[in-house]
């Protein structure tokens, strides 16, 4: 059996049983699925995507998005997923469900995705805060297993000890790879023997890394491993991406190498906004949501369009108001808009005139949009 469920864009959810289940802290477990021979095809992912899973909570139905940690080369479907509270949605999934059930799990999505290149050398860092690991963990296995010449360094911040995730998946990788995989933990309310551990992942603390761990590269003795980083991928909560991606911008690397996934909503910019627009006033929205037609009038071109209609209380879809998860992507059918920033369309939407409303500034008196596209 299957459902189409609509996540402001049509979403194809199938039926999965639960293969393995496995508490992993006190406050976060993993759940793998069983993916019949059948849909195969259908469950076929890119590290670093994520699904979501339709289930019930205190009598009423949600949609949760889960990054994945398994690899594409391994065929399966596993979920690291954390309990924020006793009365959360995420306790109620761990409570109420166990192997051998059935749950409607999305087909795999996300844009937190990197080109694959096995033939060539690299360097690629991650920082990952608490379950912002998952991704990444999928990301290493999957660039341990298909590039040979590519070279990895983790910095992983927790708050102690006790609540570090994957820890043994993560240190029997750096044993497996010691040639090429270098894991750092952080803990920001654990005193550590090394005080340079101790701490927050921050722009203080990336400029530490540089200068204490990423300087001589064996490789090339006039650079140092910074020189080389070819990608940064940082995922967990909208500020440290905030912080971290700034720094490493501000530290030589260029924004189209700087790819981060949010777990949870952030209003906020990721980069500060470095254009000027005249003003203008009075700007008319028609726009196309759920299959029904709205006209408004938004003051100004002061704020992005997004932030614009959700305070009229339109029930746009959007999840980060940042350019990142793409749940307001729409078509831009009449007008013209600036696109500030963009970690999610790719060249051909862009073409094809898809924006991000939350990302995007009216440049002209009248706006029409397509929220649905199906």
């Amino acid at each position: 059996m299957e459902q189409q469920i609509y996540k402001g864009k049509l979403t194809q959810f199938h039926w999965l049983k639960i293969a393995k289940k496995e508490e992993l802290t006190k406050n976060t477990f993993s759940l793998e699925f069983e993916i019949p021979e059948n849909l195969h095809n259908n469950f076929k992912f890119e590290a670093g995507q994520f699904v979501s899973v339709k289930f019930q909570s205190h009598g009423a139905e949600v949609i949760n998005d889960y990054s994945m940690t398994s690899a594409p080369y391994e065929k399966k479907i596993s979920l690291g997923i954390k309990i924020n509270s006793p009365e959360g949605a995420a306790a109620e999934l761990f409570k109420n469900y166990q192997v051998g059930d059935e749950l409607l799990v999305s087909e795999p999505s996300g844009r937190f995705t990197l080109v694959s290149k096995p033939s060539e050398f690299r360097t690629i860092v991650a920082f990952a805060a608490g379950i912002g690991i998952t991704p990444i963990l999928s990301h290493f296995k999957n660039i341990l297993h298909k590039e040979p010449r590519t070279r990895l360094f983790l910095f992983f911040g927790n708050k102690s000890s006790e609540e570090l995730v994957y820890r043994d998946w993560l240190d029997t990788l750096a044993k497996t790879y010691s040639d090429r995989l270098q894991i750092f933990y952080f803990f920001s309310r654990e005193k550590t023997a090394d005080q340079f551990f101790y701490g927050r992942l921050d722009a203080k603390k990336l400029n530490l890394i540089i200068n204490q761990i990423l300087h001589l590269d064996d490789t090339d003795e006039e650079s140092t491993i910074w020189d080389a980083v070819d990608e940064v991928l940082i995922c967990g909560k909208g500020e440290m991406i905030k912080t971290l991606a700034n720094a490493c911008y501000h530290h030589g690397i260029p924004k189209k190498n700087i790819h981060f996934e949010l777990f949870e909503e952030f209003n906020d910019d990721i980069y500060p906004i470095e254009k000027e627009f005249p003003l203008i006033e009075n700007v008319e929205i028609d726009f196309t949501m759920f299959g029904k037609e709205y006209n408004t009038v938004i003051p100004n071109n002061k704020e992005k369009i997004l932030q614009q209609l959700l305070v009229q209380k339109f029930d746009v879809p959007y999840s980060c108001k940042s350019g990142i998860c793409g749940s307001c992507e729409c078509m831009l059918e009449e007008g013209e808009v600036e696109l500030l920033e963009n970690e999610y369309l790719t060249e051909k939407e862009e073409a094809k005139g898809h924006i991000l409303a939350c990302m995007s500034i009216a440049k002209s008196k009248k706006i029409k949009l397509n929220f649905d596209l199906i």
